[in-house]
């Protein structure tokens, strides 16, 4: 005997059930609504706490005010921002399939999500300038990389991305040609940004190929630059005195070490970000096709590059784990206890230089 539900498939469900135009909304298991809402909740949270932590030690601690920190800082600001500004409202896009906060805050969000997701790539590209010229040319590293050449990265992170993202969105270049497209699909409670085929391929150049391209030229350089210096240490003259080989070895654990960082760096952003950008591209071109999962299954991959940066750091940045653990313990809230006193700490000394848990937490020591 045949199901009833085959003579009686499920009545449509509307984003708004009193409004004509309303879009269809996608129906979902209770079981699966709630196993998507716990995932995207719980990487929202994580990309909150995990680069608020990051903007907490960089803003208290002075040891920690350097050109490069500079950089992290605003990019851990971009992707906080990116948690509390876009991906929750994405996220009840994402699983309900419907657009609840009218039409002036959908263009509001879409600019917000282009810009900030653009912000954040153009960060990860100005700090692999940064580590250029401290792997590759560290002895002119401080007069190249300067408070002012930080503060001109950081305008071209934040101004260029704005422009391109409230300019393309309020303008509508991105739809001309597709105009039956947008009016075929339109209706209450579509949030959607189409991009047609001249701006899908330069969106995607500007936000992702062209920034993505020069990481990737730079880390190979830099690859390249730390193994030719291991090489030369490995074959420098025995002659040399014992302690400045171990010093030598130790630099050359350090450089490494920074390449493992950075190529974990550029693989996250890479798998995060390239299917978003490839899809983007291609979607035009397939008469937009592409299901409405997919879309979204890339997109907040894209968006997992903004919780996974602070992971990273945690991984390999002890300053980073440092500050956490004073932050866990509470020992930031007693500044007395890990201030320095008598000469200026550096922050090499005052993060790497504790020879006991006693030493660093000696109310009047100096470390210096």
């Amino acid at each position: 005997m045949s199901s009833p539900d085959l003579w009686n498939p499920p009545e449509v469900q509307f984003c708004f059930a009193f409004v004509n135009s309303s879009c269809p909304r996608k129906v979902r298991s209770v079981l699966s609504v709630c196993a998507m809402y716990i995932a995207m909740a719980g990487a929202i949270v994580m990309t909150m706490l995990g680069n608020m932590v990051v903007i907490i030690s960089i803003a208290h601690f002075k040891q920690l005010h350097s050109p490069t920190n500079f950089l992290i800082l605003s990019m851990a600001t971009t992707d906080f921002m990116l948690s509390c500004v876009v991906m929750p409202f994405s996220m009840v896009r994402s699983i309900e399939s419907c657009w609840y906060f009218g039409d002036l805050f959908c263009k509001v969000h879409s600019c917000c999500d282009i810009m900030l997701c653009t912000t954040s790539i153009f960060h990860l590209c100005f700090i692999s300038v940064d580590r250029h010229y401290a792997v590759c040319d560290p002895l002119h590293y401080v007069t190249k990389i300067t408070v002012p050449v930080i503060q001109l990265f950081l305008l071209i992170s934040w101004s260029v991305p704005i422009f391109f993202a409230f300019g393309l969105v309020f303008s509508e270049f991105n739809i001309i040609g597709a105009e039956d497209f947008v009016a075929a699909i339109n209706c209450t409670g579509l949030c959607v940004l189409i991009f047609n085929k001249l701006w899908g391929v330069l969106a995607s150049f500007i936000a992702f190929f062209l920034p993505g391209t020069i990481m990737v030229g730079i880390y190979i350089h830099i690859f390249t630059v730390a193994r030719k210096h291991a090489r030369h240490i490995d074959k420098g003259p025995r002659m040399i005195q014992v302690g400045s080989q171990s010093k030598m070895k130790a630099s050359s654990r350090n450089e490494s070490k920074a390449s493992q960082t950075l190529s974990t760096v550029m693989g996250v952003f890479v798998l995060c970000w390239l299917p978003f950008f490839v899809l983007t591209i291609t979607d035009p071109f397939i008469n937009f096709t592409t299901s409405e999962d997919l879309y979204n299954i890339f997109l907040w991959l894209g968006y997992f590059n903004s919780t996974f940066n602070p992971i990273i750091y945690g991984m390999f940045y002890p300053w980073f784990r440092k500050a956490l653990r004073m932050m866990v313990s509470g020992a930031i809230f007693h500044p007395e206890l890990v201030s320095c006193t008598g000469l200026s700490c550096s922050f090499s000394q005052f993060f790497f230089g504790m020879k006991s848990q006693r030493l660093f937490f000696s109310k009047g020591r100096s470390l210096a």
